[in-house]
This record gives structure tokens, sequence and C-alpha cells, in this order.
């Protein structure tokens, strides 16, 4: 199937029962089994869900992969890559991160033993030089949050298998819409549900896909025996919201790269951090290895005032003031003080995340609307 398609059909049968198009919303917490051991697929609604399997099958097909698990937020996906080490054990990341994996890691699996390794994007594109014996994982994400850095899958996938080194690729900015890491080499693509796949700003979730057999089995335990798992409603929904994925995107692309341009030309803005950009860094390898250059654009007014950035912020009308992106409308966030809230502040200039950036998660509203919005807002002194 082509993506429109798979995005429409994948994993999605009729109701055998009913005859429902929709798969149903089966809530509950338990299966009658008709003698012990002895059931219809389906024992406990933790380790399985009809609804969860619908989804499941769903995102597999939409990444090209074999294998989907889902978590209960893209947190959770995350927790259940990294208790697949062990204390010593290295993983590798870029140190323009999501707060919350960087929080995560920092903060819950360092103390337990694992070690990290955050490194300049530009450092990432030369590997080989950064792995060590005990390097069992490099984790990417492309493009970064929120500076929009473009790493090189294929050229990283490629290092770390021959020294037998897992890879898991970040994918919830891209989404499988405009980039499919297991097609590139990745061993793991992780989702924030929350954003794109969804798409409504209704449900959090996460998911992890693999075409693996064994890294599915223990991803599956993991899920089973930690528990972090998505309800049947928050399933459901995403179901519904894959299905128009292909239509947002695009939208979301073609909005995206106007307000990216208009931004540029302002004479009040000063630095514009988007790929689809000819003079963006990472825009010839965004073309070659994504179908499109996504709907998050940052930028930084030009004197680089922390008070007029709050200003403009705060005078934004069709832009929501708030944490998360990938919805259809329009929002606004500071990464400084949200999404990257739990990174050290030395930290985070020390990659160029400014207490003056704004991050725009541009939605599928009237382009004409979202650009006079933000033309008010900037222009406000």
């Amino acid at each position: 199937m082509k993506f429109a398609t798979k995005a429409i059909h994948a994993g999605v049968e009729p109701d055998p029962s009913t005859g429902a198009i929709m798969t149903p919303i089966y809530q509950t917490s338990t299966y009658v089994q008709e003698s012990p051991g002895k059931h219809k697929g389906y024992e406990y609604a933790r380790s399985s869900n009809p609804t969860r399997t619908a989804l499941q099958n769903a995102l597999a097909a939409l990444e090209n992969g074999k294998h989907g698990i889902c978590y209960a937020s893209g947190l959770a996906a995350t927790d259940a890559v990294l208790k697949l080490f062990k204390p010593g054990d290295e993983i590798i990341a870029p140190s323009d991160i999501y707060g919350g994996t960087y929080r995560l890691m920092k903060r819950i699996f360092e103390p337990l033993g694992l070690v990290f390794k955050f490194v300049d994007i530009d450092e990432v594109g030369e590997i080989g030089r950064l792995l060590s014996e005990k390097t069992r994982m490099v984790w990417l994400e492309t493009p970064t949050n929120p500076l929009l850095k473009i790493i090189d899958i294929e050229c990283i996938t490629r290092v770390c298998k021959e020294h037998n080194i897992l890879t898991c690729v970040d994918n919830t900015f891209a989404s499988p819409y405009l980039q499919n890491p297991l097609d590139l080499g990745a061993d793991i693509v992780m989702h924030s549900v929350t954003k794109y796949l969804g798409g409504h700003s209704d449900t959090v979730m996460g998911a992890l896909i693999t075409r693996d057999d064994e890294l599915a089995a223990q991803l599956k335990f993991i899920q089973n025996a930690s528990g972090a798992v998505p309800g049947p409603q928050d399933c459901f929904l995403v179901l519904r919201g894959i299905k128009t994925l292909h239509i947002r995107m695009q939208r979301h692309c073609e909005n995206a790269g106007q307000v990216a341009v208009w931004l540029a030309a302002h004479p009040k803005v000063g630095k514009v951090y988007y790929p689809g950009l000819p003079d963006h860094p990472g825009h010839e390898l965004a073309g070659k290895q994504m179908r499109g250059f996504g709907g998050v654009v940052s930028f930084e007014l030009k004197d680089d005032s922390y008070e007029k950035a709050v200003r403009t912020m705060e005078n934004l009308q069709v832009f929501a003031l708030g944490e998360s992106l990938g919805g259809v409308e329009s929002l606004c966030t500071h990464p400084a003080s949200m999404s990257h809230g739990g990174m050290p502040r030395e930290e985070r200039l020390k990659i160029g995340l400014k207490d003056t950036l704004i991050r725009l998660s541009v939605g599928i509203e009237d382009v004409e609307d979202i650009l006079a919005d933000l033309d008010q807002a900037i222009g406000i002194d």
C-alpha cells in the first residue's frame, strides 16, 4: 500500500461481531477464559487489548516495521528502551535533545548506573571516534527539539551496525509521513504519539516500532511488566487521528514553510531555525532523508530581548501558548521554561538554546491568519 492507503486501512479490520468499520473501544480490564489458560488471545488488559492491538499494527505498518508497541506516553516509551541496558552500559545522544529525554537519562537512569555521553550534533556525524567498548546504543533525534538540527541517520546506523550497537531514532517531529528511520537502518523508532500521530491535542501516548523479533519481545515484556500502557479510549482516538495524518502533514509543512520564509524576511526577527530554508545547515540532508521539512519553526528576535520575546508570546492570538506540538491548531512554546525546563540553564546555553528562543508548532489554519497573528504580535513594542 501507498502511505495514504496505509494510514486509513493498515491494522484495522471490520469488527467481526458487528461489522463496525471502526475498531471498537474494548473498555474492559479482563477477559473470560473457557478454562484455565484457554482463551481467545486476551487474558488481562495490561498485557493486551484489541483496540491497542489494532493501533500497534497500524503504527508498525506506517513505519514499515514489523512490531508496534504502545506506551502511556512518549517518555514511557523512552523509559522502556533504556530498560534494555544494565549499569555500565554507555549511550550516546545529541546534546540538542528534548528536555524530558535529557531529564530521564540524567536524573533517573544515570544514578542507576547507565552512562550517557551528550555530544554536539556535528560530532555525531563522526560517530566512529565517539564509540567505546561500553557503547551499547546511539539515541538520535532528527529534526532535533527545538533547534531543528538534522542528523544523518543512514550514516550513523551503518557505523553502529559494524560495531553491533543499537540505534533508536525519535521520529516525533517528522512523523512516519515524512521520514522512516527503519528504512535508513535504525533498529528502533520512537514516537511521542501525543504529537502528529494523534494530531488533535486530545491524548497522551508513546510508541516503539521495530523489525527485530528479539527486541520486540524484550520491549513487550517491559510494556507488560512495567505496566505503562495506554487505555483503549486513547488508542481509539489515535486510530482515528492517523487516518488523516497524510493530509494534515501536507498542510503543516506548507504552512510552516511559508512562516519560516516570512520570519526570515522580518526586520525584527534574528535567527530562524527551519530545515526547509536553503541556508539551514541541514537543508540538503533533510531533503535527502525526509519527504518534507515538517511543521515546527523556531526563531529568535533580533534584539535578543527576553522581555520582548515574552511579550510576543503573550500577544499571540491564533497561536495558543502551551506545551506540546503537532496538533491541528497552532501552538507557541517557550522551550527554556517549558519543554526544556528540566535542563540546567548552563547546559541549554551551551547548546545554543537561548532564553529568548520561541518554538512554533504551525497548525493547519489558513496561513494568512497565521502570518497576520505573528505580524501583530512581533510588531508590538
